[in-house]
């Protein structure tokens, strides 16, 4: 259990049994993604506009991050801030469709606003 008592320099400062195990577990999931991506430290630190030092205490789940970073750490790895902070997506299967249909022509939109009318009429 994470308890946020205070904002200050970082997005918390978290004093709770297992407090260290969240920014370290944190810290994995970014250094797995950035890994993954084939992207050192020092690129993904350029990326953001942050020091190489600021990004191997985020993976070392040394320091808390800021919340203007976080955005940044996730957009640049395409990662969501859900999965960043707990470990699982938090999206529903409704955001999981809106999100695919963002990428639809007018015209393939349509098609599918028929076939759910269609299947909506068939209840």
């Amino acid at each position: 259990m994470v308890i946020i008592i205070g904002v200050y320099e970082t997005i918390w400062e978290v004093y709770t049994v297992g407090d260290n195990e969240f920014l370290k577990d944190m810290g994995q999931r970014i250094m797995v993604r950035r890994k993954s991506q084939r992207m050192t430290q020092e690129e993904l630190a350029e990326k953001l506009g942050v020091s190489t030092q600021m990004i191997s205490n985020l993976e070392l789940g040394k320091k808390a991050i800021r919340p203007e970073n976080l955005a940044k750490v996730c957009e640049a790895l395409g990662l969501s801030v859900d999965f960043v902070l707990t470990g699982s997506n938090t999206k529903t299967a409704v955001d999981a469709v809106a999100e695919k249909l963002t990428q639809l022509t007018a015209e393939e939109l349509q098609m599918v606003s028929d076939m759910i009318d269609y299947m909506n009429s068939k209840k």
